[in-house]
């Protein structure tokens, strides 16, 4: 799901930023942008299906709920230090034209890492109000199938309460009092005094990480790990009808907002997306287990092995000063070629990152300096 999120974010950016004239006009770019509200919300429910396995582990390992929120929140507060750190270095290498307030732009690296830490706390919280009202008195390790289902009622409730909340966050219920780097983080305002829709804030996008954490411990459940594809069909029917429920609701005489937007800021279109992200499960499962995927290398398996540092690279190469095409100028097609070049240039660049033993060259030359001539 990694690699697939990884392709939709190339044609997105690569279209976005190098379209011209005419051809952004066009329902070709429409279809790409709408392709393009898929990568955030499958990074999101994959670090929130990662962290429930990690936190899974080290549960049954019997670690305290107190030292799983702080060896998780530590992961968290590392993504978010990258995100902060790959703000710096898009402000270094823009020097000269970039606004300084692009330094504490809230992107989606800083939504992850944010996520993960909330998520951390919500973990050590429900697993601590879980110990002291278990009346069985055993250890976690011991009853997993409770706390699981603790977990995972937690984490649907806060994605859904993300979900209602967001709405009045960014228009009627604005934090407006905060200095807006603070609010940015809430509402995606910026300094631009509005919420802006390309931006990452915690509302809505930290919903699909909670997802991805209900998901994560359902799917890694003892059941469930020996009825992989059973549950993860149960999911694309879930997935299904939560599609059908969102249309129903959008469509629907009945409005909850005074104010709203389903593009940006509507629960049915976070319910949308969170139906495709299970449907993409299925499918994903399938490709890796059953499809083109089993008969040789998968540029898409490759690609979400190396998901950070391919993210990290592109953006230079097609928003960047290191551009491989004039941006805003390009045709469909010579757009679509400067896509193949990103595409297959990524896969080099993530072969080369995990299929070289790096560790063992270091040591060689380590090895030669302390050698005597």
């Amino acid at each position: 799901m990694r690699g697939l999120a990884c392709v939709l974010m190339f044609q997105t950016h690569c279209y976005d930023a190098w379209l011209g004239g005419d051809a952004r006009k066009t329902r070709f770019l429409t279809g790409s942008q709408l392709l393009g509200t898929l990568p955030a919300p499958l990074f999101l429910f994959l670090a929130g299906i990662s962290f429930a396995l990690v936190t899974d582990k080290l549960i049954r390992k019997g670690l305290t709920p107190a030292a799983i929120t702080r060896t998780m929140a530590r992961r968290g507060a590392e993504i978010l230090a990258f995100g902060l750190l790959f703000r710096l270095q898009e402000f270094l290498i823009a020097w000269g034209w970039a606004p300084w307030s692009d330094l504490l732009r809230v992107d989606v690296l800083n939504i992850i890492g944010l996520s993960m830490i909330l998520m951390a706390l919500l973990c050590g919280f429900t697993l601590t109000v879980w110990r002291k009202t278990s009346d069985s008195g055993q250890e976690m390790s011991q009853s997993v199938s409770r706390w699981r289902a603790a977990l995972v009622i937690a984490s649907i409730v806060v994605a859904a309460l993300i979900a209602l909340l967001t709405p009045p966050l960014h228009t009627t219920w604005r934090p407006n009092w905060l200095p807006w780097p603070l609010e940015s983080y809430i509402n995606g305002c910026h300094n631009l005094g509005v919420p802006q829709g390309w931006l990452f804030p915690l509302f809505p996008w930290a919903a699909f990480a909670f997802a991805g954490l209900a998901a994560g411990f359902i799917v890694f459940s003892d059941r469930a790990r020996n009825q992989t594809a059973k549950t993860l069909a149960l999911f694309a029917a879930v997935g299904a009808l939560a599609i059908l429920a969102a249309y129903g609701f959008d469509h629907s005489s009945f409005h909850l907002y005074s104010v709203y937007n389903y593009w940006h800021t509507s629960p049915n279109f976070l319910m949308m997306r969170v139906g495709l992200l299970l449907v993409i499960a299925l499918l994903s499962y399938a490709w890796c287990r059953w499809g083109l995927a089993t008969r040789g290398f998968s540029p898409l398996i490759q690609l979400g092995q190396t998901s950070l540092l391919v993210y990290w690279v592109h953006i230079e190469f097609v928003y960047g000063r290191f551009s491989i095409l004039p941006k805003r100028v390009q045709t469909i097609s010579s757009a679509s070629w400067g896509l193949l070049e990103i595409t297959v240039f990524m896969v080099i660049l993530s072969l080369v990152r995990t299929k070289i033993d790096w560790k063992k060259i270091k040591g060689k030359i380590m090895i030669r300096r302390v050698q005597p001539a």
